[in-house]
């Protein structure tokens, strides 16, 4: 088992104690530490952004002018994505951005950040 000082409140060693090999012991695993900080920075994430499409903009129900005749380019909606004021074509949209990792990994991944 591994041991370290042991400090009083004016920073002096009064006396040394033993930890668990288990815990403060086990091997780096790198890995390990980057999926779980990655898990846990996925997790913090709201995932509330949104935009919205041409669907959801208001108006833009009828056609801007008629298909043929005019001689300017055929068009179907004043919302369409390429118009200013249009919806947007692959825009974010609300999602979950949760990682779920094994209970083992992330007590590997505890261990071996204890253990550095």
């Amino acid at each position: 088992m591994p041991e370290v000082p042991l400090y009083n409140l004016q920073g002096e060693v009064v006396g040394r104690i033993s930890l668990a090999e288990a815990i403060f012991g086990a091997p780096l695993r790198p890995d390990l530490i980057h999926r779980a900080v990655v898990a846990l920075l996925a997790n913090r994430r709201a995932g509330t952004a949104s935009t919205r499409t041409r669907g959801e903009v208001s108006g833009g129900g009828r056609k801007p002018w008629r298909q043929k005749g005019t001689g300017r380019a055929r068009q179907g909606s004043l919302r369409a994505p390429h118009w200013v004021g249009g919806g947007v074509a692959h825009g974010p949209k609300p999602r979950r951005f949760i990682v779920r990792l094994p209970r083992k990994v992330r007590r590997q991944a505890l261990f071996s950040a204890w253990s550095m």
